[in-house]
């Protein structure tokens, strides 16, 4: 019996890449149901502890952070003590790579309300610059389950909608465990990922399927440790008091 599932796995392998190249529709990987009930929470703000790197403080020193298309100084906004998407400047992400790691990070959508949906307060918080937590006004705006705030985009619905109402601030707090791959480039374990939405978990150590795609099927390719990058979806998100801690 080992000898036939050795035998036929190159067999599913294909099969499973021909149905991904076949998947040309992005709404083939969007889901409507069960849509996860709405609960009332509110923001935690957490200090970063004491062995914690600070990636945006107070000051909004984006000294830990580049763009992601350039490499360069980060063009978003400053506001307060928050450093807002600026629309059309591309991505930012950490200077430094990571693996393991507890991650927080406060963010607020901005005041949209003729706007619906996936239009609507769009960003992410991606590990290794390819998973996806997603950023999204998910309290007044309906749109796919596993594209709605706290999921794994195209991948996992939150256990419930958490997100509080438009305007005012939303908390994460990640855990993320990187994969690993062997030295041929063989998935040896994947990623998972806990979240806690304004302090409710919605992400249960949750395994990932691999990079996050709006197109297809996810898959995994082998990569080393990866930057933390904060999306820029065209939408004017406001993110403070991020921190990490490396595990």
């Amino acid at each position: 019996m080992l000898l036939r599932n050795y035998l036929m796995l190159p067999f599913l392998l294909l099969v499973a890449a021909s149905v991904t190249a076949q998947i040309t529709d992005p709404k083939a990987t969007e889901f409507y149901e069960p849509v996860p009930p709405k609960v009332q929470a509110a923001p935690v703000i957490v200090a970063a502890p004491s062995d914690a790197i600070v990636l945006l403080g107070k000051d909004v020193d984006t000294r830990e952070w580049v763009s992601a298309t350039t490499g360069g100084p980060v063009e978003w906004t400053r506001e307060g003590d928050a450093l807002v998407v600026k629309p059309g400047a591309g991505a930012i992400k950490t200077r430094r790579t990571f693996g393991d790691v507890q991650l927080h990070v406060e963010w607020r959508s901005p005041n949209e309300p003729d706007k619906e949906g996936q239009g609507r307060g769009n960003s992410g918080v991606f590990f290794s610059e390819r998973y996806e937590v997603q950023v999204l006004e998910s309290n007044g705006s309906d749109t796919y389950t596993n594209g709605q705030a706290a999921s794994i985009y195209k991948e996992s619905p939150p256990l419930v909608n958490a997100t509080s109402v438009m305007g005012d601030w939303n908390s994460y707090d990640i855990i993320f465990s990187a994969p690993v791959f062997n030295k041929d480039g063989m998935l040896v374990r994947p990623a998972y990922v806990t979240v806690l939405h304004n302090g409710v978990l919605v992400q249960n150590h949750f395994e990932i399927k691999g990079t996050t795609a709006y197109i297809g099927l996810h898959k995994y390719t082998a990569h080393p440790d990866g930057s933390i990058m904060l999306q820029d979806h065209s939408n004017k998100v406001a993110y403070r008091n991020i921190w990490v801690r490396e595990l």
